[in-house]
């Protein structure tokens, strides 16, 4: 359920590959120097697939597609359904229903993580991750600001992250599937990333938090 009752996905690997001057410096002209933050450990009662498998993302309604417009609109704020957003803070409850009454499901543990609204009643938003479950959050507790995830249906194996919006540009570093990123722009193909402290591009299908073909900070 959402990556189990306590989602700890701040503590995401992100290895890093840095290029090497030196051709005889490992594989490619490549030098790993990989950090694992402490709290790895994948949350109890997570649904990911059994190491060595790999699934597909979850369906997501597509909200922006080219110029495309989305077809419905939020009956509180007027902004667009289905739209991307990040937690706000390190702890967000999610209830089963819109009001502090209900019981709550689970809790995320890791601000900035990318979800998705879908519903709006009120205060509440109807939110859902990236294995898509849902719930209701308070609104304050989430943000415009733009974040994704890098490709988590891929589990084992990284997605490049490259110094150009092109598929034979120099690697600047690997991502760790589940990896999250700030966005600082999408084309529609391709989204510029800051994660770990480097910056570069990876492919637009690569990442959950941003939809095929919308264009970000453009």
């Amino acid at each position: 359920m959402a990556l189990g009752c306590a989602l700890v996905l701040g503590a995401v690997a992100f290895a890093l590959l840095t290029q090497s001057e030196n051709p005889a410096d490992g594989a490619g002209g490549l030098q790993a120097a990989e950090t694992v933050p402490a709290g790895d450990a994948p949350a109890t009662g997570s649904t990911a697939a059994p190491q060595g498998t790999e699934t597909t993302p979850p369906p997501t309604p597509v909200a922006v597609t080219g110029a495309a417009r989305n077809a419905r609109e939020g009956t509180e704020t007027r902004l667009p359904l289905p739209r991307f957003v990040s937690l706000k803070a390190e702890r967000v409850n999610v209830r089963r229903g819109p009001s502090s009454d209900h019981q709550i499901s689970w809790v995320f543990t890791k601000k900035g993580l990318p979800v998705e609204i879908v519903a709006e009643f009120e205060q509440w938003r109807r939110i859902r991750d990236s294995e898509g479950s849902e719930g209701w959050v308070f609104h304050s507790m989430l943000t415009g600001k733009r974040t994704a995830m890098v490709a988590p249906w891929k589990k084992n194996r990284s997605v490049p992250l490259r110094q150009a919006a092109e598929h034979n540009a120099p690697t600047v570093a690997l991502a760790r599937p589940g990896v999250i990123a700030d966005i600082d722009s999408c084309n529609g193909n391709w989204c510029e990333l800051t994660a770990g402290g480097y910056t570069g591009y990876v492919e637009q299908s690569m990442l959950w938090g941003v939809y095929p073909g919308e264009q970000v900070g453009n």
